[in-house]
């Protein structure tokens, strides 16, 4: 059985990728950092057939990384580490007149820092497996200037910069960045409360994602639109 690790886990975009690769006969290994809610999304992978270790923490903590690639080690290996877990910085955001110096440090603690900590400590278990494959969750605001969103659109855009390293570096592996579009997600909801304009749904993003898997382009960073386009992929 193939094996993934994803952080961020127990809601939106996690939750969905893993349902979607349980269905598919993938092991599991769920991060988040409220156990209660990761229980559900946990229990929810188990139900399409998934053997599933649920480790509540935080990312930025050194020994919760090590405890999330030990499990996947103990499932079998690791063939695709899945960064989803965010920081905004802020919430809601604010302009960068207002944006703290630690909340700027937050954003990229967790976005940029425990990103690079996670693969850091994956690597011999991506390397290993033949497939070895790292997806970072990226977000327009790394590439477009919109107002507010300068702190998380910089540690976002610093993420991609790894995962474009990282994949001249490791050859062997698919690095990809991946920019899933704007969703009805808690995320964006405390970014931007009161925004009530229709936005898909995580689901409707996932085939996209999928379809990665499927053809393995080569590395570098996708959109939603192309993914679920099938159009740049194979």
């Amino acid at each position: 059985m193939a094996v993934a690790v994803i952080t961020g886990a127990s809601k939106g975009l996690g939750r969905a990728l893993a349902g979607a690769l349980a269905a598919r006969g993938w092991d599991l290994v769920l991060d988040a950092r409220t156990p209660e809610v990761l229980a559900e999304s946990a229990g929810a992978a188990r139900a399409r057939g998934a053997r599933v270790v649920a480790l509540a923490g935080d990312v930025t903590d050194t020994a919760h990384r090590r405890q999330l690639v030990a499990a996947a080690k103990e499932l079998g290996g690791l063939d695709l580490l899945v960064h989803n877990a965010s920081a905004l910085g802020a919430e809601p955001l604010v302009r960068l007149e207002a944006l703290s110096p630690a909340g700027l440090r937050a954003a990229l603690e967790t976005n940029v820092v425990a990103a690079l900590g996670l693969v850091q400590e994956a690597l011999p278990l991506l390397r290993a497996s033949g497939a070895g494959t790292v997806v970072a969750v990226t977000s327009d605001a790394a590439v477009e200037a919109y107002e507010t969103w300068g702190g998380y659109g910089a540690s976002k855009a610093a993420l991609d910069q790894l995962a474009a390293v990282l994949a001249v570096e490791e050859p062997g592996l698919r690095v990809w960045a991946v920019d899933p579009g704007d969703m009805a997600t808690d995320l964006y909801a405390a970014a931007v409360p009161g925004d009530d304009d229709p936005r898909p749904a995580p689901e409707s993003v996932v085939p996209g994602f999928l379809a990665l898997l499927d053809h393995r382009p080569a590395s570098g960073r996708y959109t939603a639109a192309v993914l679920l386009g099938a159009e740049g992929v194979r």
